[in-house]
């Protein structure tokens, strides 16, 4: 019983006289953990931030296209695809192409271009590329579009069916 006191007492002391020794280690590897935990706040702050502005800024672009002032929303859904949120970006194209804002096809494949290089797992990839070959095949660029479809279906997407189907009417 007795030795199991010293053992424990033993042990407090190494760790205070550990402390003692490396205090200025240990206070430096603190003010590290505390400024990350920091940085990493103020980052998920921020980033929620961003992702506020620029759900207003599409809302806004959506009031403007009911109010037929589509230059204006035009310009800020291209905006919001330039910004690369993994959301909105999405929506301000199919709302572009939806509402046919752009004329020019090659703007078009410029801001497919931008969503394809969004930082995106496998399947939302798969999709902007399936959504891409169907624009092709709308604007009759259907070699382009089936060289898509091709890459889609070998990828063994959950998109897979779909490409399969569309390559087939081709």
């Amino acid at each position: 019983m007795e030795n199991e006191t010293d053992n424990k007492m033993s042990f407090f002391s190494a760790i205070e006289n550990f402390a003692k020794k490396n205090k200025r280690k240990i206070l430096i590897i603190f003010i590290l953990i505390i400024s990350c935990l920091l940085a990493v706040i103020f980052f998920n702050y921020y980033q929620e931030n961003q992702n506020k502005k620029i759900s207003e800024q599409y809302i806004k672009a959506g009031i403007y296209l009911t109010q037929n002032k589509r230059e204006k929303s035009k310009d800020i859904y291209k905006d919001i695809i330039y910004k690369k949120n993994k959301f909105y970006s999405y929506l301000s194209l199919n709302n572009i192409i939806e509402n046919k804002m752009i004329k020019n096809n090659d703007e078009i494949l410029e801001l497919f271009e931008v969503l394809e290089n969004i930082d995106k797992d496998r399947e939302q990839q798969n999709l902007v590329k399936l959504k891409k070959a169907l624009f092709l095949m709308e604007i009759s660029k259907k070699d382009e579009a089936m060289l898509i479809f091709d890459s889609i279906i070998s990828s063994n997407s959950i998109w897979k069916e779909i490409a399969m189907q569309f390559s087939r009417t081709k």
